[in-house]
């Protein structure tokens, strides 16, 4: 007798108790220096999600809301968030009002004011000194703004969405203080690798951050 073997699902599906087909997105915003092409090394770990990435300008963060904003527009069904570094405080920014099922934060930026206050030290920069100057290039590669500084200022964030972070034990950028700060108040659940770096980078590292997502994801 020929067996009935059920419908595969389609990528980017599941079902619910009654067996109704339920959508789910990914959406990857990545870090500084990346594109929305680090989507499709996410592909074959979330099976289950319809995963895109976000193009965006990361020039400014208002910039940066038009193409985060796009990317979620697209998104069908359950929306979980997996974004990297500064793409982690354009993606709050951004999307901190709307309905997101889970966010998982990679070496995120998560208090962009404390960054920039941080830059300006190593800099030996004032905010008098950037006031006046309005832009000020530093020997580290970063421009410092003072127009930055005061719409980071001007446009705090209200975060209500679960979050998982995955923190490197050597993050230059953010501490592990800030870290935990946040994990606090928003109850995050926060996985550190030893000897880690803020861009995770070698076969080791991936292999963690993979394994991580794949337990987070589905938690």
């Amino acid at each position: 007798m020929k067996k009935h073997l059920p419908p595969c699902k389609a990528q980017g599906t599941r079902s619910n108790k009654r067996g109704v087909i339920l959508k789910k997105t990914l959406i990857y915003i990545h870090g500084k220096g990346g594109s929305a092409e680090g989507a499709e090394r996410y592909k074959p770990i979330c099976p289950d999600y319809e995963v895109i990435g976000a193009e965006y300008d990361g020039s400014f963060p208002s910039a940066a809301q038009v193409g985060i904003k796009e990317a979620y527009d697209k998104a069908e069904g359950e929306v979980t968030l997996l974004t990297e570094s500064i793409g982690t405080y354009f993606a709050m920014h951004t999307l901190q009002k709307e309905k997101i099922k889970k966010a998982l934060f990679i070496s995120p930026i998560l208090d962009m004011e404390k960054l920039i206050l941080d830059m300006m030290s190593w800099a030996n920069v004032s905010e008098e000194m950037l006031k006046k100057k309005s832009e000020i290039k530093t020997n580290f590669g970063e421009t410092l703004s003072w127009d930055y500084l005061c719409f980071v200022r001007e446009h705090p964030i209200s975060w209500s969405v679960p979050t998982d972070i995955l923190y490197a034990e050597k993050d230059n950028l953010t501490s592990i203080n800030t870290v935990n700060d946040f994990a606090a108040r928003h109850g995050s659940a926060v996985t550190v690798m030893k000897n880690g770096e803020h861009w995770f980078h070698t076969k080791e590292q991936l292999a963690f951050l993979d394994k991580w997502l794949l337990s987070s994801i589905n938690r």
